[in-house]
């Protein structure tokens, strides 16, 4: 029997878990320790102000985190349309390989499609991150062509 999953908005409520989840993820992903106020003030931020963007989180049947997400959105001259950006991606361990992500991905996916302005779904992966890349092929996305880069003012 597949587990349920309960997807929804992000609540102030679960700041501090969401905190974690970041901070967890930036360890597990990139060794880098951030700065744990400075992301409280971000999904903070994130969570008042719907123009930024949105974070979702899923839970499992007893009502306890398992995993989120943010989505932002860029727009698109070529498309004129918007893609959304999924963004800060975390399962709790516990959680791994048992749909926790599937089920975010499904229900923003779902949202998406629903807007006449969304032209399409994004998110970057560590190069390494290989059990990552597999779960996003298997969902139907397709890696493209494009390399990131930045200047990050705040590692300066």
């Amino acid at each position: 029997m597949a587990e349920r999953w309960l997807v929804r908005s992000a609540t102030l409520d679960d700041l501090d878990e969401v905190v974690r989840f970041n901070c967890d993820m930036a360890l597990e992903t990139e060794s880098r320790y951030l700065d744990i106020e400075r992301v409280r003030q971000g999904i903070t931020r994130l969570l008042k102000t719907p123009s930024l963007g949105r974070a979702l989180v899923v839970t499992d049947a007893n009502g306890k985190l398992a995993g989120s997400m943010a989505v932002t959105s860029e727009w698109s001259d070529w498309r004129n349309g918007q893609f959304w950006w999924i963004q800060s991606v975390y399962v709790a361990p516990a959680y791994r390989r048992r749909g926790v992500f599937s089920a975010l991905y499904s229900h923003i996916e779902a949202e998406a499609r629903a807007e006449d302005d969304v032209c399409g779904l994004r998110l970057y992966v560590e190069q390494d991150n290989v059990n990552a890349q597999s779960t996003y092929l298997e969902l139907g996305m397709s890696e493209t062509h494009y390399r990131m880069f930045e200047v990050d003012f705040q590692a300066e």
